[in-house]
């Protein structure tokens, strides 16, 4: 069984100078485009009470284009220029239907430095991309290849922090669908990144960690330079490519480790954590960044829809630690210190083993009731989360299972 998905593949590429300053000049006016139409709307329904949609920041962008100031907009492909304006109206979309904040201004320094290409605006031709308004193709090193008879429909250059240059293709690609039997829980953990019901602990690289001393000589450095000056900007490259580093080894580990568990089992189950309250608990929120749990849920989610697994997420208060696997009963204190503990029944528990099988107990359930926790477990979540609501490690923003 097989599945068509739209797919990204991203690919490192070197540009020769005539297209970086070409590319540089772009992402500027992919900026300004939409800061302009971003202001104009903000400024339209504050002072008429009007609503701009996508088609009139589009006529906009015309009578922009003719004026003196904003000439310069017609040097770059208009095709990037008109995709900021979708990305704007998406971004308000999503605002009215309360699934993000109101949009706000892209910054010079601070936010991505990207253009999207749409098929109008590029030629792909015998494993060569050319660009519009670009004579040349783009030099990219072609680390895996694309799927057989690929026809990109869209493709997004992008530069970050450490002065890479990316270009992501968009594909039809086709997913086989092998079967599994597999059924695995799964608790997130700082000792341990991941265990699971089977037993196996998945150790935590700890990659900032392992670059945390370049890391501070390298900012130690960016420090002492002058404002403004060619030599803080060397330091800040220098700075950015440390972190680089480990996002890459970070997100390399994170997506060997779910393709791994999506190929192996049919039903995944995993905890709902609330990564944001977490990390304002200063002592834990450089280990928990580092750890990823967000970015792991979300590579998760989409390759377990790709090969058409189950993938159940069990309610945040669900008391997993403190629940004997073996008999059901429930401990009334679980510090986080106790690593091990035996109960009444004579049972002996690891406590991340212990929450992993219970997690997995709890998918299953809700799997299938169709929803919510298991009825003779109500009582028990209602007592856990007055007690997280009591405990002070979890008015930090961690959780005490």
């Amino acid at each position: 069984m097989s599945r068509t998905v739209k797919r990204a593949f991203k690919y490192r590429f070197y540009p020769t100078e005539a297209q970086a300053a070409k590319l540089s000049r772009t992402f500027g006016c992919v900026r300004k485009v939409y800061n302009m139409a971003l202001q104009a709307r903000t400024e339209a329904w504050t002072l008429r009470q009007e609503r701009i949609n996508y088609n009139a920041t589009s006529a906009m962008l015309t009578t922009w284009k003719k004026t003196e100031d904003l000439a310069f907009l017609n040097e770059v492909s208009s095709v990037p220029l008109q995709q900021a304006l979708r990305h704007l109206q998406a971004a308000f979309a999503n605002f009215f239907a309360k699934r993000a904040r109101y949009p706000s201004f892209k910054s010079k320094k601070k936010s991505r430095r990207s253009a999207e290409y749409t098929t109008s605006a590029f030629r792909y031709r015998n494993g060569q991309l050319t660009l519009a308004k670009m004579a040349e193709p783009l030099d990219i090193v072609w680390s895996r290849p694309l799927p057989e008879d690929a026809s990109p429909s869209t493709v997004t250059v992008s530069q970050d922090a450490a002065g890479r240059w990316f270009v992501s293709l968009l594909c039809d690609d086709v997913i086989t669908q092998t079967a599994a039997t597999g059924q695995v829980g799964i608790d997130a953990g700082l000792d341990s990144l991941l265990t699971l019901s089977t037993g196996e602990k998945v150790t935590n690289p700890r990659h900032e960690r392992g670059d945390r001393a370049r890391l501070a000589r390298a900012q130690r450095q960016l420090a002492r330079k002058q404002k403004g000056s060619i030599n803080r900007a060397k330091a800040r490259l220098k700075v950015a490519r440390v972190h680089a580093r480990i996002t890459d080894r970070r997100r390399d580990h994170l997506h060997k480790l779910t393709t791994r568990l999506v190929r192996e089992n049919q039903t995944i189950v995993i905890e709902d954590l609330t990564v944001h309250n977490m990390v304002r608990n200063h002592t834990l929120a450089r280990a928990i960044s580092d750890a990823a749990w967000r970015q792991f849920r979300t590579l998760l989610e989409y390759k377990a829809d790709w090969h058409g697994r189950n993938l159940v997420v069990v309610d945040r208060w669900f008391p997993s630690s403190k629940l004997c696997s073996t008999c059901g009963a429930l401990a009334q204190r679980m510090p986080l210190d106790v690593r091990t503990w035996t109960c009444r029944c004579g049972s002996v528990h690891d406590r991340d083993v212990n929450a992993a099988r219970n997690i997995l107990a709890e998918g299953l359930s809700v799997t299938a009731c169709g929803a919510g926790v298991r009825p003779q477990r109500a009582e028990a979540r209602t007592r856990q989360s007055v007690s997280k609501q009591e405990n002070p490690r979890a008015t930090k923003g961690i959780p005490a299972r």
